[in-house]
């Protein structure tokens, strides 16, 4: 009886197997998605769009030390799910999210012992997959990820480097036969579909990036722990989803909401302290040389200079102030470094600024540099945000300039765990978060909101003491880093050519040859990006003398970070870029090109029916004059603008024109 039952069971399953349909497909019925099995009983899933084969993700499945987790399986059960709802969050470029999708889940076990079960998901704009794994073991040593991802085609790709270290690294647009390593978001165009490989929900658990290993086909590899192996998890877990978002056009893949959506809802039960800022600071002079961190005759974090800051911006509707080398610790920078994330430079009255940021309603900012030192920032997390609790503070900027010990890589599972150990400590505190040198958006915002703004990209600063980024990063990045979540740039230079400057202190020391440093965007542009480049904490980076008198300036000043709707309405991934947002009953538009001198029509459509509004433009001079660039060579002035002022309505065209690295930028206020 035994053996028969035995025998039964085997048929079974052969015939699950053989016999399942193991396909499901979006709601509207463009994408689809096919699993299979090989002889060898390892899983792969084929995508489909249009009908047309666009990639296999095959060698699906882990390795590891404890137990065969690659390969044997057969099918036990298929079970689907379909899910069509909406849900709001504290913040985002849209408070209201649409989650349709259907679900099919492959429970499959091998010989071995271990079931897996692998979730897909597919939406109307991508499809994500994930590994459930029960082993039996208490533990497990993940030594691989065999996740590959093969093109059916070549096509063109957008991407950074593959590194496990830093993302601050520039764009590059390459066939995707041509890609040697690229870290994720990889967005690409082929079989006249775009596309983005990237991963959601990212805990405990290293980063993926993509490895060539033929022509089209792509390998995933995991961020190292020091002894090699890429994670140690629990017998029983979950990987990160892996992710595809897939549209008909560019701007369809910033429109997304995939990545939010394969994320669990919010933890944290009041979020009433969850306000995005726009903020200002005296970040940018210590790029320029003009200030220091350290407390020395140009120390940037002084008493007097936070009074000021905090007055300008009390003056100009501006949330928050940042204070970065206002502690202890910078005079060790490069070597063993230790920060005090308590102890003030004794030229910086905490106390006093406390009190009177509160007394002006403005929001006090407090900066955490760790140099790496992840043991040492840990142990003094609770402390520290006690402290700036008791003092109003809600908001901190973490930063990880340097290495990590114990040869720790910044994006590996010991890293990723400490980033979230530091947004869990904040969220206890009413803390909101703005991370650099961080580990890359993965859509947990939507889980853990006061996890606000990321960096983790080449922002500002690089224009201070490089070439810089130029136009054409910038019509990049929006269809590359931003697919992932929001982005902490730190936009708003208005003084371009800075470098003419002379007798700034440290500036030499600093820089050195200073020919090739300057802001390579005209100044329309440069207001163009606080609505391009989405951060609800987003900054006017500029010394505060640069805008004091500045007409432009006050396009900051009207600016809401607190947007309600958002929309990508043109562009080309290094070419140009619209968006449009809503804040309130007004919008903002923003728009950018690169090299190229541009004019888009743009219909006003996103404007509400019926209401006439007063549209006040911020554009590129057409008529400005040449002038020496700093390279030597003689450019239209980068710094001429022109302000106008006309009356609008949905129905309308605008015609945005701009000038080679150039941009516009519109707020859209209802007449009453």
């Amino acid at each position: 009886m035994k053996l028969m039952t035995i025998a039964c069971a085997v048929f079974m399953t052969v015939l699950c197997s053989c016999s399942a349909d193991l396909s499901t497909s979006s709601p509207d019925g463009i994408i689809r998605v096919e699993a299979a099995l090989d002889a060898s009983g390892v899983p792969s899933l084929t995508v489909y769009s249009g009908g047309d084969r666009l990639m296999t993700m095959d060698s699906l499945g882990l390795e590891s030390v404890e137990a065969v987790m690659s390969h044997g399986f057969s099918v036990v059960d298929v079970s689907r799910d379909r899910v069509d709802e909406t849900w709001t969050r504290p913040w985002g470029e849209n408070k209201v999210v649409r989650d349709r999708h259907r679900e099919m889940s492959i429970l499959m076990t091998n010989p071995e012992g271990v079931t897996l079960t692998l979730r897909v998901r597919v939406f109307d704009d991508g499809l994500g997959f994930r590994y459930e794994y029960e082993t039996g073991c208490d533990s497990l040593t993940v030594t691989e990820e065999n996740t590959r991802f093969c093109f059916a085609e070549d096509g063109i790709s957008w991407s950074i480097p593959g590194n496990f270290e830093t993302y601050e690294l520039d764009t590059r647009e390459l066939p995707v036969s041509g890609v040697e390593t690229a870290n994720t978001p990889f967005t690409f165009r082929t079989g006249g579909v775009y596309g983005s490989i990237h991963e959601a929900a990212l805990y405990d658990y290293p980063e993926m990036n993509l490895y060539r290993c033929d022509s089209l086909e792509f390998r995933t590899e995991l961020a190292p722990r020091p002894d090699g192996c890429k994670a140690r998890v629990a017998g029983t877990f979950m990987t990160p989803w892996r992710t595809v978002q897939l549209a008909s056009d560019a701007i369809g893949l910033i429109n997304s909401s995939l990545i939010l959506n394969l994320n669990e809802p919010c933890a944290i039960e009041d979020v009433s302290w969850i306000k995005p800022q726009k903020y200002v600071g005296v970040w940018w002079g210590m790029h320029l040389g003009t200030h220091t961190w350290t407390c020395d005759s140009r120390h940037g974090a002084t008493t007097e200079s936070a009074l000021r800051h905090i007055d300008f911006a009390a003056d100009n509707n501006i949330e928050g102030v940042l204070f970065e080398g206002w502690n202890k610790g910078w005079d060790t920078w490069g070597g063993r470094q230790h920060f005090d994330y308590l102890e003030p430079y004794p030229d910086f009255d905490l106390e006093r600024i406390a009190s009177y940021a509160a007394e002006k309603g403005v929001s006090l900012w407090m900066h955490n540099e760790t140099g790496g030192s992840i043991f040492e920032y840990e142990a003094a997390l609770d402390s520290a945000f006690e402290k700036y609790q008791s003092l109003g503070v809600h908001v901190v900027k973490t930063g990880y300039a340097g290495g990590m010990p114990g040869n720790i890589r910044h994006h590996s599972q010991r890293a990723v765990q400490h980033y979230q150990k530091v947004v869990e400590a904040a969220a206890a505190h009413q803390i909101m978060l703005d991370a650099h040198e961080p580990i890359k958006e993965t859509g947990t915002c939507r889980t853990w909101p006061n996890m606000m703004t990321r960096e983790g990209a080449r922002g500002m600063e690089w224009n201070a003491w490089s070439a810089g980024n130029t136009s054409e990063y910038l019509c990049t990045i929006p269809f590359v880093r931003l697919l992932s979540g929001p982005m902490d740039y730190t936009p708003g230079i208005f003084d371009i050519y800075y470098e003419t400057a002379s007798g700034w202190p440290g500036r030499e020391e600093w820089n050195g040859d200073n020919s090739m440093c300057y802001i390579k965007t005209t100044l329309a542009r440069q207001i163009a990006n606080w609505v391009i480049l989405y951060s609800p904490l987003q900054m006017a980076s500029d010394l505060i003398e640069n805008y004091e008198g500045h007409p432009a300036f006050k396009f900051f000043r009207d600016f809401d970070a607190d947007c309600d709707w958002s929309e990508a309405l043109a562009g080309e991934p290094g070419d140009y870029i619209v968006v449009a947002r809503r804040a309130g009953d007004r919008f903002f538009l923003g728009a950018g090109t690169d090299g190229t001198p541009r004019t888009v029509a743009l219909p006003l459509d996103f404007l509400e029916d019926g209401v006439t509004y007063m549209a006040e433009i911020y554009a590129d001079d057409p008529d400005a004059p040449e002038v020496r660039q700093p390279d030597g060579t003689r450019a239209p002035d980068k710094t001429a603008y022109r302000i106008s002022q006309r009356q609008v309505t949905s129905e309308d065209v605008l015609d945005i024109v701009m000038a080679a690295d150039g941009g516009q930028a519109v707020v859209f206020t209802p007449e009453k």
